[in-house]
């Protein structure tokens, strides 16, 4: 008999224009975002970093459909996971609804007597993993709820799940002959102090990128070259490099005029990927002169990635 829930743990994103500034504004309170440690400071901060960032943010949602696919995308994933396992599976978000808050009431209400917490980053790091765990335990604790849990904080090394960035890159390719292409790994950025405390995001990264550059090549899928970069810089802190616009244009400058570029800190699409990547970084490549400039998707609700998820998740759970 299934005993255990599954909880997915992600940022969220807007679903319409009116969840743009509480999503910016939450976003941006979080202390793993906006290092400030006294609160009220952090929080007046926040409300001024959002507020001035509105209209460019509605403005980019509005070249996406005025939402971000995220929601609907983990919908479809829960229900998939859901299906193979047999278990509830609850999805909680940690900047926009549905809220963590409403997650645990719901767990706590589904009688349930374990818990596998699924922060679908892949790499682990304080601003995200450690972030959306956090906040889960705060509103167990609120709540008076506690129960065993199992928690998969990173999953960057799965075979199942790098079989789907996999597809995911064949997918992009089409019919392209991938010798012709250079590769760039882009993962969203992070302030060098964070890594200088500790934070092993930038390792991982490094390690998953060489992890997915072994697969491609056994899979006979032999690129130009092959990079990581980091994308989404906010601020005038020194963040991790090379940044993707460095890239692109060092690899244009070595002669390179075919482009293809795979999220790879994300797992399902939003403003991020589908605004910043597929707009913003394709108009600034092709610009630049790039003949062909391709960019591939993230596994979304994929029935791999719902596999991939499966296993973690089973495995998790059977040691709880």
């Amino acid at each position: 008999m299934i005993n255990y829930a599954i909880a997915l743990l992600n940022m969220g994103g807007a679903a319409n224009n009116e969840e743009v500034p509480i999503f910016l504004k939450n976003m941006f309170r979080d202390r793993h975002i906006l290092r400030i440690g006294f609160r009220p400071l952090r929080h007046l901060m926040a409300w001024i970093i959002a507020s001035k960032r509105k209209s460019q943010a509605l403005a980019n949602y509005a070249l996406i459909g005025s939402k971000s696919p995220l929601l609907n995308h983990s919908k479809s994933l829960a229900k998939k996971l859901a299906e193979i396992t047999a278990a509830p599976v609850f999805i909680a978000m940690r900047y926009a609804p549905p809220w963590t808050n409403e997650a645990v009431s719901a767990i706590k209400d589904s009688g349930v007597d374990k818990l596998v917490l699924l922060p679908l980053y892949p790499q682990y790091s304080t601003a995200t993993t450690l972030s959306s765990l956090e906040c889960f335990y705060d509103e167990m604790k609120k709540q008076s709820f506690s129960l065993p849990i199992a928690v998969i904080d990173r999953f960057y090394d799965h075979p199942t799940y790098n079989a789907c960035v996999i597809d995911e890159i064949k997918q992009a390719l089409g019919s392209h002959s991938p010798n012709e292409f250079a590769l760039i790994f882009s993962a969203h950025g992070l302030p060098q102090s964070v890594v200088d405390r500790g934070d092993p995001y930038q390792n991982e990264c490094e390690t998953h990128t060489r992890i997915l550059s072994k697969r491609l090549t056994l899979e006979n899928l032999d690129f130009d070259q092959i990079c990581l970069a980091y994308q989404s810089k906010v601020g005038p802190l020194k963040w991790i490099t090379p940044s993707l616009d460095q890239a692109i244009s060092d690899m244009y400058s070595k002669g390179v005029r075919k482009l293809l570029i795979v999220p790879l800190s994300f797992t399902i699409d939003n403003l991020e990927t589908d605004y910043e990547l597929s707009i913003e970084y394709y108009n600034r490549a092709k610009k630049m002169g790039y003949e062909e400039v391709l960019i591939a998707r993230c596994p979304n609700d994929s029935d791999r990635f719902a596999l991939a998820l499966s296993e973690l998740a089973i495995a998790a759970a059977i040691k709880i």
